[in-house]
C-alpha cells in the first residue's frame, strides 16, 4: 500500500528550452517540448521529489494552430482554436497522440508507447486526461480504428436533439465565432448547423469567455426540458468506453476525467466498471466541484477520487491569505466518510501559482500549506509541475495572459523547468539557492508520505478542537494533527505566520485512549524528519507541548510511545 503522489505535467511545455519565448509566438519561434524529453534521468528526478504517478498532460491530439498537414492531420481554423498551441482540453482526435509532442509526428503513437514503458521503468504510473464533455469544433479522427463509427458522423442534424445523436445542433442556424481571425491562412470557418458549446451553451454566438473551440457532447439529456434517454444505451456512451479501452491497451494506470460532472453518473456507472473488468487496477480521477455530488460520483459513478477543489483547496487557499487555520477543520469535516478518495492539491492547470501575485505573492508561504495539504490524512495530494521551484507563472505567454497562472494555450518555456532540466543534466547548476532549498523541502515533505507508515496508512488525529482556549496557540495562524501507526506517533504543526513563533498545543486527553495509548511519562524523546533535530517535548494527556515554529512552516516530530 503506498499513498498516491501525483506530479501533474504539461507536456509539451516541460522540455521547451527558449530563454528568450516571445508572446503568442508560433512553434518555430519558440519550440516545443517532446514527450522524449521525458528521459529515463528526468523520469528518476520526477521520482525523486516522492511522486508515485505522473500525469502527462495533453497528449491526445486537440486543435492547434500549427499546420500538421503533410502528416495526414487536417488543419484548424484559427477562430477556433485558442492559443497558437491551442487547448489541452479541444480534443480533436480521441485515437491519437498530439503531434507537436513527437520528435517525428509520423510516429507519435510509438513515442507515446515509449514514454509509458519508460515511465513504468522507473517505477512511476502514467495518468493521463480523458475529456468526456467535448470536443474540438473541427474534430475528426484521421486514425479511428475500423469498424467505429467517428463521433458525429451518423448524427441526424435535423435535429436540436436526439438520443441516438453525438452531438447537440442548432438547426437552421450558423455559428459565430467570437473572434475574428478571418484564419490566418486565408479560410473563413464555416459550421452550419451551428453545434453547442462545450460549458453548456445553447447558443450559436458563443463569448470569448465561453469554451467556444468546444462543442458539447450527447449523452442523452436533453437539456431544452432534462429528460434523459438512458435505454438504449446511447451510442455516445459506447463510443467514450471505447476511447477508455483504447487508452487503457496502452499501458495508462490511471484517466484524469475533466469535468466529470458535465457528464450524467449514470455513464460513468456504466462505462467504469466496464474498463475496471479488463483493467482492474486502472484508477479514475474526476474533476468535480458540487460536493452534494461527491458521493454519488464515487459510489454509483465509481470514481477512486475526487477533486477536493471548493473543500480543502479553498479552504488552505483562504488560509494562507490570511484566513484562520481553524477552518481547515470544517473542510475535512464535511467529507469525513470519504476522506481517503479526496484528492488534495495547492496547484494545478487551472490554479494560479502559490507564488503568484494573485495569490501568496511568494513560494516561502505555501510551505505550511504543503505540511497540511500532503500529510494530514492518506488521500493523494497532487504537485504542479514547477511548484517546487517557486514558479510564479507570472509571464505574458499569449492567449492566456499575465494571469497568475502557466499557459495551456501557448508555445512557451517555463524559466524554473528549464534552469531544473539544463538541457538535462538536472545537475542544479543554474537554479538558485531558493530554487534548491524549496525543492528539497518538497521532495523531504513528500517522500515522508510513504516513508513514514504514520503518514501513509495511519490514522489522523485533529488537535484543534481543545485548542481553541488556549492563549499560547494561535489557532488561525497555527494547525495541529497528530498520526499514528503501531507505537509510532507523529505531531504536525503547521505555522501560517511570516515570522517565527513560540507556541504551545494543547494535547486531549481522548486522543490517547483513541490510538490505544498508555501513557506512563510526560515526555518524550522526538525526531524533527523535516531537518533530523532532536527534540524532548511533552506529550501527555491535556497538557501543553512548548514548540518553536519556523515562519512560513512547521514541525514534524516523530517519537514512540
Amino acid at each position: 500500500m503506498s499513498k498516491v503522489i501525483i506530479y501533474q505535467v504539461l507536456t509539451r511545455l516541460f522540455g521547451a528550452n527558449k530563454k528568450s519565448p516571445v508572446s503568442g509566438g508560433s512553434r518555430e519561434q519558440n519550440g516545443c517540448g517532446l514527450m522524449s524529453d521525458f528521459t529515463t534521468k528526468a523520469l528518476e528526478q520526477i521520482k525523486s521529489l516522492g511522486a508515485t504517478h505522473i500525469w502527462y498532460t495533453g497528449i491526445i491530439e486537440h486543435a492547434q494552430q500549427t499546420d500538421y498537414s503533410d502528416f495526414g492531420i487536417a488543419r484548424d481554423n484559427d477562430q477556433v482554436v485558442k492559443g497558437r498551441a491551442g487547448s489541452p482540453y479541444a480534443i480533436k482526435d480521441y485515437y491519437d497522440v498530439d503531434p507537436d509532442l513527437a520528435k517525428n509526428p509520423s510516429e507519435r503513437m510509438k513515442d507515446f508507447e515509449n514514454l509509458v514503458r519508460r515511465t513504468h521503468n522507473a517505477g512511476l504510473k502514467v495518468v493521463i486526461d480523458f475529456v468526456p464533455n467535448h470536443v474540438a469544433r473541427q474534430y475528426k479522427s484521421d486514425v479511428c480504428p475500423e469498424g467505429v463509427a467517428d463521433l458525429g458522423a451518423e448524427d441526424d442534424k435535423s435535429k436540436a436533439f436526439d438520443p441516438r445523436n453525438n452531438f447537440y445542433y442548432l438547426p437552421g442556424q450558423i455559428f459565430i465565432p467570437p473572434v475574428d481571425d478571418s484564419g490566418s491562412y486565408g479560410q473563413a470557418y464555416d459550421e452550419y448547423p451551428a453545434k453547442a458549446t462545450g460549458n453548456d451553451c445553447f447558443t450559436a454566438n458563443p463569448s470569448r469567455n465561453d469554451w467556444y473551440e468546444t462543442v458539447k457532447l450527447n449523452y442523452g439529456v436533453d437539456y431544452s426540458n432534462g429528460t434523459r434517454h438512458f435505454d438504449p444505451v446511447p451510442d455516445t456512451w459506447k463510443k467514450m468506453t471505447h476511447i477508455l479501452l483504447f487508452w487503457a491497451s496502452k499501458g495508462v494506470d490511471a484517466f484524469r476525467c475533466d469535468m466529470a460532472e458535465m457528464v450524467p453518473c449514470e455513464f460513468w456507472g456504466w462505462a467504469i466498471p466496464q474498463v475496471k473488468a479488463v483493467y482492474p487496477q486502472i484508477d479514475f480521477i474526476a474533476e468535480v466541484y458540487n460536493p452534494n455530488e461527491y458521493r454519488n460520483y464515487i459510489f454509483n459513478g465509481h470514481f477512486d477520487y475526487l477533486y477536493d477543489k471548493v473543500g480543502m483547496y479553498d479552504t488552505i487557499r483562504d488560509v494562507v491569505c490570511g484566513g484562520s487555520a481553524s477552518n481547515i477543520t470544517f473542510a475535512w469535516q464535511k467529507v469525513d466518510d470519504i476522506l481517503p478518495r479526496m484528492l488534495n492539491f495547492l496547484e494545478n492547470h487551472d490554479e494560479q501559482r502559490l507564488a503568484s501575485d494573485f495569490f501568496a505573492g511568494q513560494a516561502e508561504r505555501g510551505k505550511a500549506a504543503l505540511l497540511v495539504s500532503a500529510l494530514m490524512q492518506t488521500n493523494p495530494f497532487m504537485l504542479y509541475f514547477g511548484q517546487e521551484l517557486g514558479e510564479r507563472g507570472m509571464d505574458q505567454e499569449g492567449f492566456s495572459g499575465r494571469d497568475g497562472r502557466t499557459t495551456i494555450f501557448d508555445y512557451w518555456t517555463i524559466d524554473s523547468i528549464r534552469r531544473w532540466r539544463n538541457n538535462g543534466k538536472f545537475d542544479g547548476q543554474l537554479m538558485t539557492q531558493e530554487e534548491k532549498e524549496l525543492q528539497a523541502f518538497y521532495q523531504r515533505v513528500l517522500n515522508l508520505c510513504n516513508e513514514e507508515a504514520a503518514i501513509r496508512e495511519g490514522l489522523f488525529y485533529d488537535v484543534m478542537y481543545v485548542n481553541y482556549d488556549n492563549p499560547l496557540m494561535d489557532t488561525n495562524r497555527q494547525y495541529a494533527f497528530v498520526r499514528s501507526s503501531g507505537k509510532e506517533r507523529i505531531l504536525v504543526v503547521a505555522n501560517f505566520t511570516d515570522g517565527d513563533v513560540e507556541t504551545a498545543v494543547k494535547i486531549p486527553a481522548h486522543l490517547f485512549p483513541h490510538f490505544g495509548i498508555v501513557p506512563k511519562k510526560d515526555t518524550v524523546h522526538a525526531v524533527d524528519l523535516l531537518t533530523g533535530r532532536k527534540e524532548t517535548i511533552i506529550f501527555a494527556p491535556d497538557a501543553l507541548t512548548n514548540l518553536h515554529l519556523p515562519a512560513n512552516g512547521g514541525k514534524v516530530l516523530k517519537f514512540k510511545m
